[in-house]
């Protein structure tokens, strides 16, 4: 099933999201969330998501971070909360495109779109993405 937002981004299933608190080791020295950490988040995130489908499938499987762009728009401190939202907008031969928003109340803070590659587990080679697969994500 593919549902297409407000923004008219095509987003296959339905969003994931994930509570984020903020904590000391996440600031830098301008005392905001460092870059670095959405990325750790990003990570942190689409795993979720992916364990989120059922340890039967995802054992089966690994996913390797090919491509990340993030796009930072307005800081976090120290003790926000923040509202990660993920759905995968793609999915073809090996590879998929996840999109992730941070979200601080009702103001988007962040986005990054990623670009993985799904690998079999037992040899660790790129795998087509299935319908098994791509089914997942329509729940």
């Amino acid at each position: 099933m593919t549902i297409q937002n407000e923004s008219k981004e095509v987003f296959l299933g339905v969003k994931f999201s994930q509570k984020i608190t903020v904590k000391p080791e996440d600031i830098d020295e301008l005392n905001h969330v460092n870059n670095v950490v959405y990325l750790q988040w990003v990570q942190t995130v689409a795993a979720a998501h992916w364990r989120s489908k059922g340890e039967e499938i995802t054992s089966n499987y690994f996913w390797v971070a090919l491509r990340h762009e993030i796009d930072y728009l307005s800081p976090a401190y120290l003790g926000n909360e923040i509202t990660a939202y993920t759905w995968v907008s793609r999915m073809e031969g090996v590879k998929s495109i996840r999109q992730v928003e941070f979200y601080l109340a009702e103001k988007c803070i962040a986005k990054a779109v990623t670009h993985w590659c799904l690998l079999e587990a037992t040899t660790l080679k790129p795998k087509r993405i299935g319908q098994d697969i791509k089914t997942l994500f329509d729940t």
